[in-house]
């Protein structure tokens, strides 16, 4: 039985108002969508970086219909959101996994989206682990673009950690300091493809840059009788790259949003 008439009977009786912009009339406006939709993807570097900041690509800056969005799919319980910023997210894995490491990596080659976790408590408050949703919903999408992918929640917290809302860029990297690590067994996986860390947003990098340091230790953990594979970064942090068994290189990442004034540097 059709239920388009249910549903537009629903949207008379309860007009919508559109979750990035507040305009009646639809859950997501057209105009909202275009926005997140039609991003360009570009490198992302907050200023300064925290040292073991992976090469970082994103969508769109943290601001307008970006930011209404996030905050209604984390905060506010909008969980139909999580398949559009999944496909977000798509676009961006798309454009880390094709750009250029130390080699190329095979067209076949299975990604691995691992998402950054959130805190225990977070995700009982929520009802939900909003990144760990939109990290599936984009290996759903890429996968129906021919793309072999999934979501790998490899990273667990392994002790509390403070709200980092207050915290500036040196407390945030203090505070999450040792508190990632790789789920047991969790190594072995690493090596069955190219690993791109997730994330909705990035500020000032800590998080992303604890989750590479987690993401490093437990592949060398797992896999250190196969042989050296690490190779040492670059003096100014970005990238630091490792080859796993299967030729993945270890991590690169992606996120929906950052700081607006990550997306002003020029990271060539």
């Amino acid at each position: 039985m059709d239920t388009w008439w249910w549903q537009a009977f629903s949207d008379l009786m309860m007009p919508l108002d559109c979750a990035g912009c507040g305009e009646r009339g639809a859950r997501l406006c057209r105009r909202c969508l275009a926005e997140m939709g039609g991003a360009v993807v570009r490198p992302v570097r907050p200023c300064p970086a925290p040292a073991g900041l992976p090469a970082v690509r994103a969508a769109v800056p943290y601001q307008g219909a970006a930011r209404a969005l996030l905050l209604e799919h984390k905060e506010r319980g909008a969980l139909w959101l999580a398949r559009v910023l999944g496909g977000v997210l798509a676009a961006v894995v798309s454009a880390v996994s094709a750009s250029p490491g130390p080699r190329h990596a095979l067209r076949t080659e299975r990604l691995l989206l691992v998402p950054v976790p959130s805190a225990p408590r977070a995700v009982r408050s929520r009802g939900h682990d909003p990144v760990r949703r939109m990290a599936s919903c984009a290996a759903a999408e890429l996968r129906r673009a021919g793309v072999p992918a999934r979501a790998a929640p490899l990273l667990t917290q392994r002790r509390r950690v403070s709200d980092q809302s207050g915290l500036d860029a040196e407390g945030r990297t203090a505070n999450l300091a040792g508190a990632l690590r790789v789920v047991p067994g969790g190594g072995a996986v690493l090596g069955q493809g190219r690993v791109v860390l997730v994330d909705d947003l990035m500020t000032t990098g800590a998080t992303l840059a604890e989750a590479a340091r987690a993401v490093r230790k437990g592949w060398e953990e797992d896999n250190w009788n196969r042989g050296p594979g690490l190779t040492e970064g670059r003096s100014d942090g970005y990238p630091t790259d490792f080859r796993g068994s299967r030729g993945a290189w270890l991590p690169r990442a992606a996120v929906v949003a950052s700081s607006p004034s990550s997306f002003e540097m020029n990271w060539n």
